[in-house]
């Protein structure tokens, strides 16, 4: 029996008071994630929480505390019905961050030395109450939490690469550790604009007054990226009203604090690529960028990188987090790759077992309501 204490959170109100305990917990982490924050959490619980018919999210947050009543862990979990109402719903149970990707790593926030110890008291509590739900992924799991990845009963999911790169103390020591293609690249984006009379020129927004307008730019050039046609896709994960608004809201809390950083590419004058950073300390986590088409074939978003680079290196950052996915433009840069795994625990229920696997197959539209609630019908008839 562990000598953690797990404890509700059931009502929205109740996490303001949490703020500074739960922030300084997530300044104990590393790598430092915008996405285990509290600012994070109630944004996206405000704006991109689902309350519809056909699916609707309810809150179960769990607090974890030590024997001195410390806090340890909090775990941002939330129940999502699919659909709402009726005997035919399936109920998962697991992290805020059910979105496009707007949150990258779907982590519990943890002192790191208690992740592993954490995450069997946050089971053990979470079991006693399995008739609430038919199945439980908790994602965003630490090597250092191996061991809690091994208890019977848990499948394992799918990880989530994430690419850090240790900075050196110069721009010049950073390029000598490059291989010969991403050095010649960034030899093509500068002298390609010099040819044609032009250069490149960093602007960094920090400003809480100036942030949403600085968004816009970024909305219209993340916008203008994912429309391009001929070049690898990118999904625009800002295009609806309610991902917008989120964005803007957790930048300006962040701003509150001096976390945000908006860096604009200006060429000529005119913004042609952007990219939202949070600093935290020593570490800067770049998330989404955009650029302008009709200065692709200037390389803009390897330029954009490479100032931003050059900056966190002359502010002292020690480290600079590429985010996540496994594709060339972040393992160019030599980068570490961390992987952060995923737990999936589906009771030994008959209609648990249905209900996860229709999904699992069918996927998470309304296709799979439609398998899952077929599934459970056929179920519910053998079971009378």
């Amino acid at each position: 029996m562990s000598d953690l204490r797990v404890e509700k959170v059931l009502a929205t109100e109740h996490l303001d008071p949490l703020r500074a305990e739960w922030n300084a917990l997530a300044d104990t982490m590393r790598p430092r994630l915008p996405f285990v924050t509290w600012e994070w959490a109630t944004a996206w619980w405000r704006h991109l929480r689902e309350n519809r018919a056909a699916v609707g999210d309810s809150l179960c947050v769990r607090t974890v505390r030590n024997a001195e009543g410390e806090l340890i862990a909090v775990a941002p979990l939330m129940v999502t019905e699919r659909p709402r109402f009726g005997p035919l719903r399936v109920r998962k149970l697991h992290l805020f961050g059910a979105d496009p990707n707007i949150t990258e790593i779907r982590r519990m926030c943890c002192r790191p030395a208690w992740e592993d110890e954490s995450c069997r008291a946050l089971l053990e509590d979470l079991e006693r109450e399995r008739p609430a739900w038919d199945w439980l992924v908790l994602s965003g799991i630490a090597d250092s939490a191996g061991a809690f990845l091994a208890t019977p009963g848990l499948q394992r999911g799918r990880d989530v690469p994430d690419y850090v790169l240790p900075l050196p103390s110069s721009w010049s020591a950073l390029r000598a550790t490059l291989k010969h293609n991403i050095k010649e690249s960034l030899r093509k984006c500068y002298n390609s604009l010099q040819r044609d009379g032009l250069s490149a020129r960093l602007t960094v927004v920090s400003e809480p007054g100036q942030i949403e307008a600085g968004l816009q730019d970024f909305f219209r050039l993340h916008a203008a990226r994912a429309g391009q046609a001929g070049t690898i896709p990118h999904q625009d994960v800002f295009r609806s009203r309610p991902a917008r608004q989120f964005l803007v809201d957790v930048c300006q809390s962040f701003a509150q604090r001096g976390v945000s950083r908006l860096f604009l590419l200006e060429v000529g004058g005119k913004v042609v690529a952007a990219r939202i950073g949070f600093a935290f300390g020593d570490e800067l986590y770049l998330y989404y960028s955009g650029y302008d088409p009709e200065y692709a074939r200037y390389s803009v978003m390897t330029t954009a990188v490479a100032e931003v680079m050059k900056w966190a290196i002359d502010n002292r950052f020690a480290l600079v987090n590429l985010s996540t996915g496994n594709d060339v433009s972040k393992t160019r840069w030599g980068p570490r790759e961390i992987l952060f795994r995923e737990a999936v625990l589906v009771p030994p229920r008959m209609r648990a077992r249905l209900a996860h696997r229709a999904v699992a197959v069918a996927g998470v539209g309304s296709r799979a309501v439609w398998v899952a609630s077929l599934a459970l019908r056929l179920f519910g008839r053998r079971a009378g």
